[in-house]
């Protein structure tokens, strides 16, 4: 065994030793404060890379999911002016059939008139406020708006839904509104009018039968947007946890290690002290 005041092999072993559990617990103590394991790409570069990919879906998937909400509200709006029209073209219905009963007087007859054709005015009240951020698919025709809703987060893909136009002429719910109350003749004839209110129940019957077209077009286009945020919320979450699975830490293990680290440095910091104190077993050697 050599003595030496020179050199102290066992202090600067113990420094070592010493300095590499403190350089353990600044990662153990990082870990927790971040709760990643992966926290940047000096921690591990290829699983932070992957790492952010992901992240880089995530973001893509929320513009989707962004896009696909506006989309539904948009339709949501629509779905119900068209139930609201569906409803009141009902209700017309039932005036014009009543109003087609020979038994009636002329002036219950022209008092369920002025109810008809005020309710075609509230159909179009219905169309005209059937909007929601600026746009609205129940009106203006070829060049009017329409819905169209991200799929997918390289955009390749959409879902739309074209303008139904239901105050032009396009077919007979649109020929209906946009007639107005020409469709309603005079029920008020002596002669006529138990005739004319039929005619006019016959009109708002077409107009039930095209609405029951585009109603189910809307809401197949509604389920179908459902659908699809339920896939981009369930893929997104999946993603989530995958990438939780690569980088966060887990924190029962980091604590454990801590309380493991902390005793090795306790240890360590005695041995250092130890070892600084062997030289001084040299002045021994010159006592008498």
């Amino acid at each position: 065994m050599n003595f030496s005041v020179n050199t102290n092999v066992g202090a600067f072993v113990a420094l070592q030793n010493l300095s590499q559990t403190n350089q353990d617990m600044s990662v153990v103590q990082n870990r927790i404060n971040t709760g990643l394991k992966v926290a940047s790409t000096k921690d591990d570069s290829a699983t932070y890379a992957i790492a952010q990919d992901l992240r880089a879906d995530i973001g893509g998937l929320n513009a989707v999911k962004s896009s696909l909400d506006r989309a539904q509200s948009t339709l949501d709006v629509a779905i119900s002016a068209a139930e609201s029209i569906s409803d009141v073209l009902i209700t017309m219905k039932e005036k014009a059939t009543a109003a087609s009963d020979t038994g009636m007087d002329a002036a219950s007859r022209e008092a369920l008139q002025d109810d008809f054709n005020k309710q075609i005015d509230q159909i179009k009240t219905y169309i005209k406020s059937a909007e929601f951020n600026g746009s609205n698919i129940l009106t203006g025709g070829a060049t009017g708006d329409k819905i169209e809703a991200l799929l997918n987060t390289d955009a390749t893909e959409k879902l739309s839904v074209d303008n139904l136009d239901l105050d032009g002429t396009g077919g007979a719910l649109e020929a209906f509104v946009a007639a107005g109350t020409s469709v309603a003749a005079d029920w008020t004839d002596a002669t006529t009018g138990a005739a004319d209110a039929g005619t006019s129940a016959t009109a708002v019957v077409a107009a039930i039968d095209a609405m029951k077209a585009e109603l189910s077009a809307l809401g197949s286009a509604s389920r179908q947007l459902s659908a699809q945020q339920t896939f981009v919320t369930k893929l997104s979450d999946s993603i989530e946890t995958g990438i939780g699975n690569l980088v966060d830490a887990d924190l029962a293990k980091e604590s454990a290690r801590l309380n493991a680290l902390q005793t090795k440095q306790q240890l360590g910091l005695q041995a250092l002290s130890i070892a600084n104190q062997a030289p001084q077993s040299i002045m021994s050697l010159f006592r008498n």
